[in-house]
């Protein structure tokens, strides 16, 4: 299938999943929700396909545990162990996105920078010295989770510097989408819940990935021609 109509596919199933998320209809999500990133899959896969990097299985494995994330986050409120799962898949496949990031670096020779490091290290402290009394038992996988996804953010805020087709751009915007996604979510959860966070979360989750995804796909593209 052309790559351009699972990007279709994929806007498709977010904006339906918004909809749902928006009109309560908790039951058709279970359809909607796995949608979303199993057509940005098969996109990334139809993209990639004759690229020889290995590198790429890094993005394919962040996107598979995203998804299986997504399924695991539907039964949350059946067991607070699904929310744990889900929790660990999406670790997992931002550890997959730091194994990409890192490498994007090393391959266009930059180096860390101190003042991003401290910047995402204030964000993190500040963000934990928020939830920490309202987290309960759930306080060291919060401290864990957050410590990972503000890793894979300063690694991503390097590679603006990437400029092979504003790959670089697109995976820092969509980096940057995926921590408020995340921040949204937490505060939502443990915090205080708030007026449209539903959709909050899920329409900067579903750009997050998209971005990232495309970032990658592009930056993959340039290195093949190099």
């Amino acid at each position: 299938m052309n790559k351009k109509i699972w990007v279709g596919l994929f806007f498709l199933a977010l904006i339906s999943d918004l909809i749902c998320v928006q009109l309560q209809f908790e039951t058709l999500r279970f359809v909607t929700k796995p949608l979303i990133i199993l057509f940005l899959i098969n996109y990334f896969i139809t993209s990639v396909q004759l690229v020889p990097s290995s590198l790429k299985w890094w993005v394919a494995g962040a996107l598979g545990f995203s998804w299986l994330g997504d399924i695991l986050l539907l039964f949350e409120d059946q067991s607070a162990q699904f929310f744990i799962l889900g929790l660990s898949a999406f670790l997992i496949a931002h550890v997959c996105y730091i194994v990409f990031f890192n490498q994007i670096r090393k391959v266009e020779k930059m180096k860390g920078q101190i003042l991003l490091f401290v910047f995402v290290l204030v964000y993190y402290a500040a963000l934990i010295q928020l939830l920490s009394p309202k987290l309960g038992d759930m306080k060291l996988p919060v401290w864990i989770y957050g410590a990972v996804i503000c890793l894979m953010l300063w690694l991503a805020l390097h590679l603006n510097k990437a400029y092979h087709s504003n790959s670089g751009l697109f995976i820092m915007l969509g980096a940057l989408l995926f921590v408020l996604s995340d921040t949204a979510l937490a505060i939502n959860k443990f915090y205080q819940h708030f007026a449209g966070a539903g959709i909050v979360i899920m329409l900067t989750y579903g750009l997050a990935q998209w971005f990232i995804t495309e970032g990658s796909v592009r930056w993959l593209h340039n290195q093949m021609r190099e």
